[in-house]
């Protein structure tokens, strides 16, 4: 079994906020608890509503941000315990794409700078080492020699996000994060950057956690899938065999809205009624039962914890 490059158990994060001057504060469990694992060349989808945390995990993942509670092992080491000169370390070995490229680059760094700069913190190269990867792997993502001289506003949207990749690539990490990488692109020119994010796994190795809201998307790319709810995983199993047959009845409607060419691949659309409850006072028990069309009175009770059905993680009183 080959080494593990992430693993997640019980992952928390908090946040205390001010709810005005007269009142007590509040906690917001932005991140619940979530456990799961990445292997090398394998891409863990995670899915879910806005509000549901994934972005918030990619902050605990690129360690931006230490979690509450729970344990991050990045390559055996856990990050949430390592001192300073550890994370370091770990942060080299994380890496992560944005969703939005116009956003993302420095407007005043021409290309080679930008994907020279993670060399020249990181690494103990020459000024002409550092060139020669940068000019490797611009190749690699499909970008001409002369383009290394512009600046990121002469380039198209499919161009930068190439070069954003480029940059999360240049430390050859083990991990990279990416966070809605192709939402803000014509769809033209998603297929082209979900292609090469591809290509460079085989090539590299590279575990991908793929935060994405298109479940389009994830069949596309996806290995493994977590699905997530209120900060908390609620489906977490193969691609293959979730998409076939989702069990939780979020999962079963996130599924029942994505779009299909063939009328044969069309799912019975289920709508979800009610309005996503607030972080700042969720629901007793489940955090779905308000919404949910299987919700039974244990459910108001009871938190589902996650435990194995027909071959995935399930957290549901009704499956």
């Amino acid at each position: 079994m080959s080494e593990l490059l992430l693993e997640a158990h019980d992952l928390a994060k908090h946040y205390t906020v001010s709810r005005g001057i007269f009142r007590p504060k509040a906690t917001v469990k932005a991140l619940a608890g979530v456990s799961f694992t990445l292997a090398p060349k394998k891409t863990l989808a995670v899915v879910g509503e806005s509000g549901c945390g994934k972005s918030t995990l990619a902050r605990q993942l690129t360690l931006i941000e230490p979690p509450t509670r729970g344990s991050l092992k990045i390559r055996g080491t856990d990050a949430a315990t390592a001192d300073a000169a550890t994370l370091m370390t770990l942060r080299r070995d994380v890496q992560m794409v944005f969703q939005n490229p116009f956003a993302s680059l420095n407007p005043r760094k021409t290309v080679a700078t930008t994907l020279a700069e993670p060399l020249l913190i990181n690494t103990p190269l020459s000024a002409a080492e550092r060139r020669e990867r940068v000019e490797a792997l611009a190749t690699k993502v499909g970008l001409r020699p002369e383009h290394l001289r512009r600046y990121p506003h002469m380039f198209s949207g499919g161009q930068r996000q190439r070069i954003a990749i480029a940059r999360a690539m240049v430390l050859n990490p083990g991990i990279v994060v990416a966070d809605e990488p192709v939402s803000a692109l014509d769809v033209s020119i998603q297929a082209q950057i979900l292609n090469l994010f591809m290509d460079l796994q085989d090539e590299f190795g590279t575990g991908y956690v793929f935060i994405s809201h298109n479940l389009s998307v994830v069949e596309h790319v996806a290995d493994e899938v977590m699905v997530m709810y209120l900060g908390a995983a609620v489906e977490i199993g193969e691609k293959t065999r979730l998409f076939a047959a989702p069990l939780h009845p979020y999962t079963r409607a996130l599924m029942s809205a994505t779009p299909a060419l063939r009328k044969a691949d069309r799912r019975e659309r289920i709508v979800i009624h009610g309005e996503l409850p607030s972080p700042l006072n969720p629901p007793s028990g489940c955090s779905f039962h308000k919404r949910c069309p299987l919700a039974m009175p244990r459910c108001a009770q009871e938190v589902p914890q996650l435990r194995e059905v027909d071959g995935r993680r399930v957290a549901c009183h009704a499956v």
